[in-house]
């Protein structure tokens, strides 16, 4: 699944190109994605103004001049491009699926400043999933969300908070959307090799008896961010021969220190460790077993 740098590399791909974009006509070339689409789907959106593209979490969110406002999850396949031209750094895991039967949704578009174009929903898989809402708070998707690992309300003193007499693991802790938007398998790998610290370790040891974060806490919160901005940089990572509709792709896979890198030795200067690889509720983590350690 895409993790947080490819939706809001995808975002920034399709800001500029789609705020104060008219929608003049909505084609639905079959009836459902993963879900059905809402009844409400066409009559909802034609005619209506975009007024911008953002993101909460792993979720696009299109919003309307209504005050409606378009949830797209990509799932593991979909992809948004235009047939007229290519969006700069669009990233997605697999082909984006540019035969005519894998487009299962398009936007024919008025832009004022360029012009006419068709905005293209593809998804071979449908796994991907489309909703429309007249009020946002209403999605059950993102109710309950922790915060947005770039914003200011993450930091260590909230993961304090979240972790208190947690026996889970600091990787799955991560990986619960509740306690921080966002972040995936990839990253959360990423992060905790960058602040030291072992995927294993239960998230409650990582705060003092009094409530109070560790040290490592801030390491982390720092590793993720820097992970993510890196990642965003590079246009996200493609895992499966992804090539955008200009034949580009994401690249941060080339900058990965331990993700799929099993049997390598570990690039943290100095270390002379090898990366391993375990599974976790079913998911494979990527570590190095010398430099990161219980805190």
């Amino acid at each position: 699944m895409p993790e947080l740098p490819e939706v809001e590399t995808v975002r920034r791909g399709l800001e500029p190109w789609l705020a104060g974009a008219r929608i003049q006509t909505v084609t639905l070339n079959r009836a459902d994605l993963r879900f059905p689409f809402p009844v409400n789907l066409k009559a909802g959106l034609e005619g209506d103004t975009i007024i911008g593209v953002g993101r909460r979490a792993k979720y696009l969110l299109i919003g309307l001049e209504s005050g409606r406002t378009l949830l797209s999850h990509l799932g593991m396949t979909g992809s948004w491009r235009f047939a007229e031209h290519g969006i700069d750094k669009a990233p997605r895991y697999y082909e984006p699926g540019l035969a005519p039967k894998h487009d299962h949704l398009v936007f024919d578009i008025a832009h004022p400043a360029h012009g006419q174009s068709h905005l293209i929903y593809a998804d071979p898989r449908r796994f991907g999933f489309l909703d429309l809402y007249e009020d946002l708070s209403a999605s059950p998707y993102l109710a309950g969300l922790g915060p947005e690992p770039l914003g200011n309300d993450f930091h260590a003193a909230a993961l304090a908070q979240a972790f208190a007499g947690k026996k889970t693991p600091i990787k799955a802790a991560l990986l619960d959307q509740r306690i921080v938007a966002g972040l995936g398998n990839i990253y959360v790998s990423e992060a905790l090799h960058r602040a030291h610290i072992l995927p294993t370790v239960m998230a409650g040891s990582l705060v003092t008896p009094t409530g109070r974060p560790k040290r490592a806490l801030d390491d982390l919160v720092r590793a993720v961010r820097q992970v993510l901005d890196e990642a965003i940089v590079s246009g996200g990572s493609t895992l499966r021969d992804f090539r955008n509709a200009q034949g580009g792709s994401g690249y941060f896979q080339h900058n990965f220190a331990v993700y799929d890198r099993e049997g390598d030795a570990c690039p943290t200067p100095g270390c002379h460790g090898v990366i391993q690889r375990i599974v976790q509720s079913g998911r494979s983590t990527f570590f190095c077993p010398v430099c990161q350690k219980q805190p």
